[in-house]
């Protein structure tokens, strides 16, 4: 008896065995026959999927008997379907060829087409350098914070996201070195983060209802205007498809922070819409015990309705609106716990409103030509509250496009005129004099990418700007990339930029805008950037392609002419002043990526070296972390699991009290476990708990009356939150 049940277990193991095939195929491009390194093939109806390595070979695995069917999908590829019947006779790998689109506009494909650029095209057929953060890394990020971007930011090479408050937590984007006001934040096109709406921007933007994030470094004023000059952000919204989404996250923190946010999206026959909700709460939090908050207290809410109408099959109007609430709080703890005294009465208390609208119209003439219309209306309202102070006031911009665009196979052409206004009024809170002002600016552009071979492709553009303050401006830009085989390719790019002035810096926003001076409007140039880099990427196969390999190398230099420097007069007020000299950003960032079986590498390195020149003095640039590291280890299990780890240093950085800060390591873990419907999270943030109130003091004066010093390195220490996703 006990030899027939060994028998029957035998038999039915080799018929479990037996219904679970292996596939087998190496992925090729149907014309030029190159081996395609990251193509996926995934199997309908399951979470049974893989990438291809080096030699274009791709396995599939536990694929059940019967007529299945594989979807095989790569960036700049049309989709392929293919319905095979298991167990298949043959055994030798398939030759599976997809073919370019050469546009990269396949349905499958939206969510890698670059926007930011103007065009339709994909990564690999852009000239100009762009970095996109999307699919599992732009989830794993939201996974770490998921109330903001600033993480998600802050783990790119080239980029650190800099605290401007020690209390109310306010932060700033530095795209290699450069002050946060040289870098554009626009969301879908539109500018909706710049001036004094730029002030908590990115506290307020959640990940959850990105499609993904687009990163241009350097100089993209030919692009989108005014402000380009470090770089440009571009923050891509999810757009409706013909299968339901809705997506709820729920999220808390050993801080007793909680977030929870709800993404909806649908697409019907005349009308999709895509609806996101979010509800963020901050506790007040002092992990180092000096009385003050390194987290301050925090209720925000936020309300991003989209509607898509269908008015034909050429004819896409799209319509929504971006809404936030918050009031946020932090000081000295026992005022904020109700306990405040004479001796306890310091705070800072941020309230905002932002509200603005958007508007596109898209009508395709016919397949190669496209009329776009675009329009945004944004309010912004900001208080600033310190005991005996008060700084505030009211923002509203607009901008307008309309845009011609052609696309043919070998030609790409935009060309449009933009006007935007930007007004900000301040409130009369006290006899200082009032910073407001009211610009309005009208441009031109035309830009065209052509493949001038199959290996060749050149970017060029103009742009032309006049700003009623400042007068005009001419942006030149040129981007070329060549691809010189399977292995390598290259890009290099160059352009123009400028800021037009305002009091809305990191070094104004530091000290809440106190005794800081109007901009001198008649004694005051714009700031003009001249920027260019070059890049060099290459990718193999190590050890009989059991390794993917891929390195990406960039040279960087922006020089910033007439950089307006927030300068002490005699009288203890603050003005605007351009001393003669310029600001100089240079230096190389590189990133590796090594991929074996179901672990990923990441591995980068930033060096920034970026000087003032002001006359004949020559001085390092304060808040700049000259040397990064940042090492990402990546398990994951495709639609089961992942489980990473991070690391990243941070080199001494120069202050403006003329000390210098310390260097300092960061390190996290975190884990998902992934179910059909749902997914359970948890992330270590900053593991070795590095404090910067460990280092030394953080502010001078007394409690009642801090003054605070540059904050270079994080104030919250050890953090921990997990939560859970329903994706129904």
């Amino acid at each position: 008896m006990k030899k027939l049940i060994v028998l029957s277990i035998a038999l039915l193991y080799t018929i479990t065995v037996y219904a679970q095939n292996t596939f087998k195929a190496v992925i090729k491009d149907s014309k030029t026959d190159e081996t395609l390194i990251g193509a996926t093939a995934s199997l309908q109806g399951s979470t049974i999927g893989a990438a291809s390595d080096t030699s274009g070979l791709i396995i599939l695995s536990k694929i059940p008997n019967g007529r299945q069917v594989i979807k095989f999908s790569y960036v700049g590829y049309e989709m392929r379907l293919d319905t095979l019947t298991f167990p298949l006779i043959q055994t030798k790998p398939m030759l599976i060829l997809l073919q370019s689109t050469g546009k990269g506009d396949g349905e499958e494909l939206d969510a890698v087409v670059i926007g930011a650029t103007r065009s339709s095209r994909t990564i690999a057929n852009t000239p100009t350098r762009v970095e996109v953060i999307a699919g599992d890394e732009l989830d794993e990020k939201g996974n770490m914070k998921p109330g903001d971007i600033r993480m998600m930011l802050n783990e790119s090479t080239g980029i650190q996201t800099q605290q401007t408050s020690a209390t109310s937590g306010n932060s700033a984007i530095r795209i290699q070195g450069l002050d946060g006001k040289y870098t554009q934040v626009i969301r879908d096109g539109f500018p909706l983060y710049s001036g004094f709406s730029g002030g908590l921007g990115l506290l307020q933007i959640a990940p959850l209802d990105l499609k993904q994030v687009e990163v241009i470094k350097g100089s993209s004023s030919t692009l989108y205007g005014g402000g380009a000059i470090a770089g440009l952000v571009n923050l891509v919204s999810k757009t409706p498809t013909d299968e339901r989404h809705l997506d709820v996250l729920l999220n808390g923190t050993s801080a007793l922070g909680l977030d929870a946010s709800t993404f909806y999206s649908q697409k019907f026959k005349k009308v999709g819409i895509t609806l996101y909700v979010g509800y963020d709460h901050g506790t007040a939090y002092d992990p180092a015990h000096i009385g003050l908050s390194a987290i301050p207290r925090f209720n925000r809410y936020t309300l991003n309705p989209k509607l898509f109408f269908y008015l034909s099959d050429r004819t896409t109007l799209i319509t929504g609106i971006n809404s936030t609430i918050e009031n946020r709080i932090g000081g000295d703890m026992q005022y904020l716990d109700g306990h405040g005294d004479a001796q306890h009465s310091y705070y800072e208390l941020n309230k905002t409103g932002r509200y603005s609208s958007q508007v596109e119209l898209d009508h395709k003439l016919n397949d190669k030509e496209k009329l776009t219309f675009k329009n945004s209306v944004s309010y912004f309202d900001r208080s600033i509250n310190l005991p005996n102070y008060r700084f505030s006031g009211v923002q509203v911009s607009s901008y307008s496009e309309a845009n011609y665009s052609y696309t043919s196979e070998k030609t790409d052409w935009v060309a449009g005129l933009n006007y935007l206004t930007d007004n900000f009024n301040e409130d009369k809170n006290s006899s200082f004099p009032l910073r407001s002002y009211h610009y309005q600016t009208v441009g031109g552009f035309v830009q065209n990418t052509w493949n001038a071979t199959d290996k060749f492709i050149l970017e060029s553009g103009i742009r032309g700007d006049y700003h009623n303050a400042y007068g005009f401006f001419f942006l030149p830009r040129i981007s070329a990339l060549y691809k010189i085989n399977s292995h390598f390719s290259t890009r290099l790019g160059g352009g123009l930029g400028y800021k037009a002035p305002t009091v809305f810096t990191e070094d104004a926003e530091r000290i809440e805008f106190r005794n800081v001076l109007p901009i001198d409007v008649a004694n005051t140039k714009a700031e003009r950037s001249y920027g260019a880099n070059y890049d060099l990427n290459y990718r193999t196969g190590l050890f009989n392609d059991q390794v993917s390999f891929s390195i990406n190398q960039l040279f960087f230099y922006t020089r910033i002419d007439n950089p307006i420097l927030l300068t002490q007069l005699i009288n203890g007020n603050l003005q605007y002043l351009q001393p003669g000299g310029d600001l100089n950003t240079k230096g190389m960032e590189t990133n590796v990526k090594l991929t074996y079986g179901n672990f990923k590498l990441f591995l980068g390195y930033t060096l920034a070296d970026v000087t003032q020149h002001t006359n004949s003095i020559i001085s390092a640039y304060p808040l700049v972390s000259k040397n990064r590291l940042n090492n990402v280890l990546v398990y994951e299990v495709e639609g089961k699991f992942k489980i990473g780890a991070e690391a990243y240093y941070f080199s001494p950085q120069q202050l403006n009290d003329g000390t210098t800060g310390r260097g300092y390591w960061l390190a996290g873990l975190m884990a998902e476990k992934i179910w059909e419907r749902f997914s359970l999270f948890i992330n270590f943030e900053n593991l070795t708990d590095t404090r910067q109130t460990k280092f030394g003091p953080i502010y001078t004066g007394s409690i009642t009356d801090p003054h605070f010093k540059d904050i270079y390195a994080p104030l919250d220490g050890l953090v921990v939150n997990g939560g859970i996703k329903f994706r129904l």
